[in-house]
């Protein structure tokens, strides 16, 4: 499932940490260090989430929808939830992001999880096809019921890891924890602001330096093509798709990292301004109001919308390589 370069920061001393694996990634999650029990609530969540939502589980409720296409089926409210959001996502970037791109993300070589991927994979027969099948999906939303189009699939990404951020930090704040940072792999929201602190400070990484962003709400994304990428036959491949042709984008973009009010918005606006390349991206960026950064392959950076572009004068150290914890 979103990124491809973990947020890091100095963890301050009253808070603590607690890691677990979860969609695809690393989950971490900072609470005061009184209220670390709450992390378990997260890892529940994650757990709940992957269990359904995930494409490379033969047992999840996704996996066993997609089979399903052409049928009516039932399905959970979780499930249900998120495939209304990417609708809605999918509608408001006019198929920009575009979640049923099961069988173009298959054809080029993902079709496993990442961490399982051969650096080289078989080449694919046919020519690649745009998608756009979301239009047909037929939804009762009395019933909960859902009919995707026959031979489509589909594939959330990104979407479902940044609600899932989105709706952990929902449960630690009804739960009374008022300071914390839930991170899935580059995918991060934080509520309140650390003890003596004025904000988070969010590293963000370009290709040869990294920049400090300091986020007092909200969330941040990235999406990029610095580790899930590999080859298939003589192509090199990645995993941000153009529905437009069904082929992994060609944007001159290394990587997108974008700040929004939810981190599933923030996760959608990186994609799709990184398929729409740095001067679209930017122009898009700026029109939904949000803030972000675009590098180039070169390591050229732009900002765009409400991004102070001072972040940008002062990097903040050479960028380390890629984790291989990412958002995508």
């Amino acid at each position: 499932m979103a990124e491809d370069a973990p947020r890091e920061w100095h963890k301050p001393d009253d808070l603590a940490r607690e890691t677990f694996a979860a969609m695809g990634t690393t989950v971490e999650v900072l609470l005061p260090a009184e209220r670390l029990d709450a992390a378990a609530g997260v890892r529940a969540l994650f757990a709940t989430w992957e269990a359904a939502l995930s494409r490379f589980r033969t047992d999840s409720e996704l996996s066993a929808l997609n089979r399903r296409a052409g049928e009516s089926v039932a399905v959970s409210p979780l499930l249900f939830e998120v495939l209304e959001t990417a609708l809605a996502a999918a509608r408001a970037t006019g198929g920009l992001y575009d979640p049923t791109l099961l069988r173009q993300i298959i054809r080029v070589g993902y079709d496993r999880s990442f961490d399982d991927l051969p650096t080289l994979v078989g080449d694919a027969p046919g020519l690649s096809v745009p998608c756009g099948s979301w239009r047909l999906i037929q939804i009762d939303t009395t019933r909960r019921r859902v009919t995707l189009p026959r031979g489509d699939g589909l594939d959330f990404g990104g979407i479902a890891k940044g609600m899932a951020v989105d709706a952990a930090l929902r449960r630690l704040e009804a739960s009374g924890v008022e300071t914390a940072l839930v991170n899935a792999g580059g995918d991060l929201a934080v509520l309140g602001v650390p003890r003596g602190l004025d904000a988070w400070p969010i590293a963000v990484p370009g290709v040869a330096e990294s920049w400090t962003l300091p986020l007092r709400s909200g969330a941040v994304a990235t999406s990029g093509v610095a580790r899930r990428h590999w080859r298939q036959g003589e192509r090199e491949r990645h995993h941000l798709l153009d529905p437009r042709t069904g082929e992994p984008a060609v944007s001159g973009l290394w990587s997108v990292t974008a700040v929004a009010g939810r981190c599933a918005r923030a996760e959608v606006a990186a994609k799709v301004a990184f398929v729409l390349g740095e001067e679209a991206g930017a122009r898009w960026i700026s029109e939904q109001r949000l803030a972000g950064v675009l590098v180039r392959a070169d390591g050229h950076s732009r900002a765009a919308g409400a991004w102070p572009a001072s972040i940008l004068e002062t990097p903040t150290r050479p960028a380390e390589p890629a984790s291989r914890e990412v958002a995508g």
